[in-house]
């Protein structure tokens, strides 16, 4: 409390400040107030000053100045989220304040307003990836929980990815990469017209050998300790083949727009999905997604309105299947003289109608109403495997790999269907103070009911300082996998488990001192509540089943700022500290940093040149309870990037180099840590380019 009181004492003698200087304030507001603008945090467009939420805006000229080349790299400069990887393909961590989990389904990331979620483990999928960059207009990032506006997952925070139009690209554009370890990319985009349409189209094709990162130990050196073999692979290299496609194309016309993108990622098994090095093991993804959309903000005087029908279909399939452990691998059941395989896969189609009005009728408040339906189907899972089960939970070895869908599938096919209401009210109290209200109830057809609200009081002190008070509660909705995975001695689904819940209190302060200059500081804390943990069975040796078992406490802050000490010349810096607590063991949650410093320039040394350099720093990441291995040790990396655009040519040339320093960068293996080391991220890398525009 004496935190919020300073920063209200500083707000006050602020505004009577900015008071005196009468009639420039209306003026130095229309130099201020816009510099940057968001509609993750109520659903229309707000500046940052009055958006009801912690918020970041990444926009497509961002993007250039970091010389990024996926989405994760842009999303790591994001204050209070840190991108981690988890072993199997590697796929994406984006962790938020703290709250850390193997499948980091806390996160909802969107595309143009549309989940990306899918089913089985609630991530967006383990074969995500990453996402090209070229093609982003802006990426809007919300910390606050967005459950009263997004519903299920906008839990830890929301990530909207937002997509070029006709406008953003204004041409033509194709492009050349190529870089460390094999990579190849090529793209091109194009943005025009076709009578009164507007048309977006990209594609791009991307292929890499990857780093091949070494690891000393492994699960299997773990087994070979405890029977006496010799089957590990380790000391070996990973597995981290990439291949992928990316195509997009953006059809509008008038309100009316209807996209279409489709994604398909083959992956190497890394670090294995055991975390047992698997040379063979390849995942395959292919992702379709599609939305119509129609948005009138004066379909009457006083009344706006519009709707999203969106479709996606998700299947993960496994051209190679995992190799569990190596040849050799021996348990008291039996021994895999020819290796432990398995191919869990699983197709789904998603439909989600969401529709709102906006009423602007009652003096100072704007109304949003919104109603929605979701159609999540899981509707086909098949099993490949050379092993069955003991009574005990201990793979029993069988001669060849087999279909087991119709015997003992790890699950069967699910459905889920999903109704909600919401209601926002935006309400301008006066022309300094803003109150958002708002509050979601949803209604899912496995697990029951659940209502979620917030509250945002924003205080414009000065025309160019804000600050906002807010508190809100989010949920995660129980995955498939959680709910009703059979057969699996390790991890089984409890159809009875209830949604994981989070409230969270924040004060934020920014101050834009000049134009040059933005200052940004939140302080939060939160609680989460029936956190869905894995816990013993009640017969010894029977593996674990998915239970509301766990709670945690978070609290810390963000501080961030920019300036412009010259027009070529920008800076950027962002530290941020949490602490978390799990309520049961009274010791850290674990693997999550404590402290994260960014510092980014970008320096135009003229019309032609640009460079640009980022600074990442992450320590602190303790274990958690049960885990004995010293922290997870700290980093620095250093990015460097140079651009040149021949003037008059239509060519732009680039270089960049990763992690230039060499660092040894690792994110935690989790517990028990059978991979004692952790997982090591790639090594220096270097990349260069070629683009044209005609």
């Amino acid at each position: 409390m004496q935190g919020l009181r300073c920063i209200a004492l500083v707000g006050l003698s602020w505004r009577v400040l900015a008071a005196a200087q009468g009639s420039e304030e209306q003026e130095l507001a229309e130099v201020y107030g816009d510099q940057a603008t968001l509609s993750i945090a109520s659903g229309t467009a707000q500046t940052l000053l009055r958006a009801p939420a912690v918020a970041t805006v990444i926009t497509a000229q961002d993007i250039l100045a970091m010389g990024a080349h996926d989405l994760d790299e842009v999303l790591e400069r994001v204050p209070g989220l840190h991108v981690g990887r988890s072993s199997g393909s590697y796929p994406t961590l984006y962790l938020v304040r703290g709250i850390y989990s193997a499948y980091n389904p806390q996160t909802l990331v969107l595309q143009n307003g549309v989940p990306m979620t899918t089913l089985f483990v609630g991530n967006r999928g383990n074969g995500w990836g990453g996402l090209p960059v070229q093609h982003i207009a802006r990426i809007e990032v919300m910390l606050s929980p967005g459950s009263a506006l997004y519903g299920a997952d906008a839990y830890a925070g929301v990530v909207n990815i937002i997509t070029k139009n006709a406008q953003d690209i204004a041409g033509t554009e194709a492009g050349l990469r190529l870089g460390s370890f094999g990579s190849r990319e090529t793209w091109v985009q194009h943005g025009g017209s076709w009578g009164p349409v507007q048309l977006a189209a990209f594609l791009r094709r991307y292929s890499s050998d990857g780093p091949g990162s070494r690891i000393e130990s492994d699960a299997q050196s773990f087994n070979d300790r405890t029977f006496g073999t010799a089957a590990s692979l380790a000391p070996g290299r990973m597995n981290q083949a990439n291949e992928s496609v990316d195509a997009n194309l953006d059809l509008a016309l008038a309100s009316w727009r209807l996209r279409f993108n489709y994604k398909q990622r083959e992956l190497g098994a890394a670090a294995g999905v055991s975390q047992a090095l698997d040379p063979t093991g390849l995942y395959r993804t292919a992702r379709l997604v599609s939305d119509l959309s129609w948005s009138e903000t004066q379909l009457a005087p006083e009344l706006g309105a519009g709707f999203t029908l969106s479709a996606m279909h998700y299947a993960v399939t496994f051209p190679r299947p995992l190799q569990i452990y190596p040849a050799g691998v021996r348990f008291p059941t039996g021994v895999f003289p020819n290796g432990m395989f398995g191919a869990p896969e699983t197709w789904e189609r998603q439909w989600r109608w969401h529709g709102h009005l906006i009423y602007t009728g009652f003096k100072g408040h704007q109304l949003r109403i919104g109603l929605g339906l979701e159609d999540l189907d899981l509707y086909r899972t098949r099993e490949l495997k050379n092993f069955g089960f003991a009574p005990n939970g201990l793979p029993v070895p069988q001669p060849e790999i087999t279909d087991h869908t119709g015997t003992d599938p790890f699950m069967r096919p699910q459905r889920r269907r999903v109704a909600y209401a919401y209601v926002q009210d935006d309400w301008q109290i006066s022309p300094d103070w803003a109150l958002t209200l708002g509050l979601r109830a949803d209604r899912f057809s496995d697990f029951g009911s659940t209502v979620n609200p917030r509250v945002a009081l924003v205080w414009e002190a000065a025309y160019n300082l804000s600050l906002k008070f807010l508190h809100g509660r989010a949920f995660r909705a129980p995955t498939f996998n959680e709910q009703y995975s059979i057969n699996n001695p390790v991890s089984r689904g409890n159809p009875d488990i209830r949604p994981e819940t989070q409230r969270t209190t924040e004060a934020v302060l920014i101050w834009q001192p000049n134009r040059a200059a933005q200052l940004a500081l939140s302080v939060f804390g939160y609680k989460m509540d029936d956190i869905i943990r894995a816990t013993p069975n009640a017969l010894a040796g029977t593996g674990t089943t998915y239970n509301n078992t766990g709670d945690q406490r978070g609290k810390g802050f963000e501080l961030s700022g920019s300036w412009e000490p010259v027009n070529a010349l920008r800076l950027q810096a962002s530290y941020s500290y949490q602490r978390s607590r799990d309520e049961a063991t009274g010791v850290d949650a674990g693997y999550a940093p404590h402290h994260h410093g960014y510092l980014l320039a970008d320096w135009r040394l003229s019309s032609a040149w640009r460079l640009g350099a980022q600074v990442n720093h992450v320590a602190g990441r303790a274990r958690p309870a049960g885990d004995a291995r010293p922290p997870v040790a700290d980093y620095t990396a250093l990015d460097l990037s140079l651009r040149l655009a021949l003037p008059g040519t239509g060519w732009t040339l680039a270089a960049q180099l990763h992690n230039a320093l060499d660092a040894d960068i690792r994110e935690p293996s989790l517990a028990p840590g059978r991979i004692p080391n952790d997982l090591p991220m790639a090594p220096r890398t270097f990349s260069v380019e070629a683009s044209y525009r005609f």
